[in-house]
């Protein structure tokens, strides 16, 4: 083994063995060993015959300030809230449209919403379900895996990573692949177990110590919005005592969680007594029992749900089996300083394990009893096929990754079910959309896979369901400023019986039918159920300029918000927050609309 505590050597090594033709397989999210890749990426910048392809997912990115008004905000706060993270040198590169001819990058899953507009990015991405992007990888034959790893007791852990790199380093010892390994340590990363995530000094090849090791990439959580905490407490009605959970990225994690937490307190039965909407499923309960996780991501909310005892059925003595993570810098500290025996029930595994039942199948099955698949999309059809992942014209917002799996598994297993949440509407262009749409342009999951769908106004139960009952369904869940067209565009198609009406309970589908539901109940549903790293007058501000972004791009929007800023009552942290930003004094077109968002959001 070739240890160094440079990262040029271990570089010009890797470049000696391999002739400097480098296929690199590079973990997603967490596990890339950063002050590695930098350094394997600048050499190639340097050395023209060096051929290096990169084959990864989820280049983690702090945030480029691109406004004013976002540099105000993020700019103090950019190391607290990231990180001190460093920039990916292909990742500037690839942004900057100056990547080198020798240098190849392909992703298969991309930070929501970050590439739509660098083209190569878009050209050369790998649609691929995350249990077969293994596959596209092997078919590539790397030549070099690299890794950021934990070290405890002369041994390594794969940590945050195990979802596609311990089948890799499992094909090596059978033979069926041949790479060199390359592991970067560093002290932050928790190390975890698992089947096959501990490997021994014999498996690593060269190793990097770096005398400065990096910050690990914090992802901040967002606040939970009045939509969110609907979606989340209409969710905890479908999940058993004694069934499986699984949970997609983003706030939905925290959302779900945060529910279920208040079920089982019995802090929800208030709450969901003065649901005005028709939900005709049970309000749940404790949980006796308990819940046993298997998931591709091991979000916050997972981890929240074991840490109170919400998650503690086991399976061979494990109570979550998951495939990676990338969370805050409190979550990593709380894997770390986790006593031994619990973290030793978190098992950290290959997505070819957790996203399929491929493999000891009748074990799989036994275990993952009522499973619960829970995961987000952007829009749904009103026949039910989901959009997740691309825009209309193509462009990747993010990728498929695990969903389609966990729905497939729904299908398969006995009791099992897939959830979709998103909320029932979205600002596009400083105009409101439906995410409930006749059509969807592009397609995740397709009609035929349809099950549940949750937004804040209820539940659309679909598995089974004829297409009229389908739409019917959707509609009852769709905002009411909608209903019509959608009912109009069914009629149109034959797809509704011509005197079909919607239910007047379902009529009042509306924002203010929600915080008039959840206001009374704010004191249970905080913004930050689990914390969060923006300040407090940070948190006044966010849902400001989230009114601020809606609004801007129109003339009538731009309207409200400067009259709001001459006629509404004064946040009552209007002073605090406006200098925050730097707006003492300031009385330009933006400073006074965002005072005028302030006071929006605090009527």
């Amino acid at each position: 083994m070739l240890r160094d505590q440079d990262a040029k050597a271990i570089v010009s090594a890797i470049v000696d063995k391999t002739g400097g033709d480098i296929r690199l397989a590079l973990p997603l999210g967490l596990g890339k060993p950063v002050t590695l890749v930098n350094a394997l990426v600048q050499a190639a910048c340097d050395d023209p015959d060096i051929s290096l392809s990169i084959f990864t997912a989820l280049t983690l990115e702090r945030p480029e300030l691109e406004s004013d008004v976002q540099r105000r905000f993020l700019e103090p706060a950019m190391d607290r809230l990231f990180g001190a993270y460093p920039e990916l040198l292909y990742a500037r590169l690839l942004r900057d449209d100056n990547l080198p001819s020798n240098i190849k990058i392909s992703e298969f899953f991309l930070m929501a919403g970050r590439w739509l507009n660098v083209k190569s990015v878009q050209q050369s991405y790998i649609s691929a379900n995350y249990t077969h992007a293994r596959d596209v990888l092997v078919a590539q034959r790397p030549n070099v895996v690299m890794q950021l790893v934990a070290e405890q007791d002369e041994q390594f852990s794969l940590c945050s990573n195990t979802d596609i790199s311990t089948d890799l380093f499992r094909m090596r010892r059978q033979g069926t692949l041949d790479f060199t390994a390359v592991f970067e340590t560093n002290p932050q990363m928790p190390f975890m177990h698992g089947q096959d995530a501990i490997l021994g000094p014999e498996e690593a090849d060269m190793v990097l110590d770096p005398p400065a090791p990096f910050e690990l990439f914090s992802a901040p959580r967002r606040p939970l919005s009045e939509a969110d905490h609907a979606m989340g407490l209409h969710i905890s009605r479908l999940v058993p005592d004694g069934g499986t959970l699984q949970i997609g990225i983003g706030a939905l994690g925290d959302t779900v969680a945060h529910a279920l937490l208040l079920r089982d307190r019995g802090d929800a039965d208030a709450v969901q007594r003065d649901c005005p909407f028709t939900i005709a499923h049970d309000p749940g309960g404790q949980f006796d029992t308990g819940l046993y996780a298997v998931t591709e991501m091991l979000v916050n909310g997972v981890l929240a749900l074991f840490e109170k005892g919400i998650i503690r059925r086991e399976v061979d003595g494990i109570a979550i089996h998951a495939g990676f993570f990338v969370e805050t810098r409190d979550f990593y500290a709380r894997l770390r300083d986790m006593d031994s025996a619990s973290r030793a029930k978190i098992a950290m595994m290959p997505v070819s394990f957790t996203n399929a039942l491929y493999g000891d199948e009748t074990a799989k099955r036994a275990a993952r009893t009522d499973a619960r698949f829970i995961n987000g999309a952007m829009q749904v059809s009103a026949l039910g096929d989901v959009m997740s992942d691309s825009l209309a014209d193509g462009k990747v917002v993010s990728g498929v990754g695990g969903q389609f799996n966990f729905v497939e598994q729904a299908f398969a297993l006995d009791g099992a079910r897939a959830i979709i949440a998103l909320p029932a509407t979205r600002m596009s262009g400083g105009k409101l959309q439906s995410n409930i749409r006749w059509d969807v342009p592009t397609v995740s999951v397709p009609r035929h896979m349809r099950d549940i769908v949750v937004t804040e106004y209820g539940i659309a139960d679909l598995r089974g369901q004829s297409d009229a009952d389908v739409i019917a369904a959707l509609l009852q869940i769709t905002d009411s400023r909608f209903q019509d067209e959608l009912v109009a565009k069914a009629k149109k198609s034959g797809k509704l019986a011509a005197d079909f009406q919607l239910p007047s309970a379902c009529r009042s589908n509306l924002p203010k039918t929600v915080s008039h539901w959840l206001r009374p109940h704010r004191a249970s549903l905080q913004d930050f159920p689990f914390g969060s790293d923006f300040d407090a007058i940070e948190r006044v501000l966010l849902p400001a300029l989230a009114e601020l972004k809606d609004l801007s791009p129109t003339l009538s929007g731009k309207m409200r918000l400067l009259g709001s800023s001459l006629t509404g009552p004064p946040h009552p942290q209007e002073k605090e927050a406006m200098a925050r930003m730097g707006y003492d004094n300031d009385t330009s077109l933006t400073a006074r609309a965002l005072r005028g968002a302030l006071r929006r959001v605090a009527t």
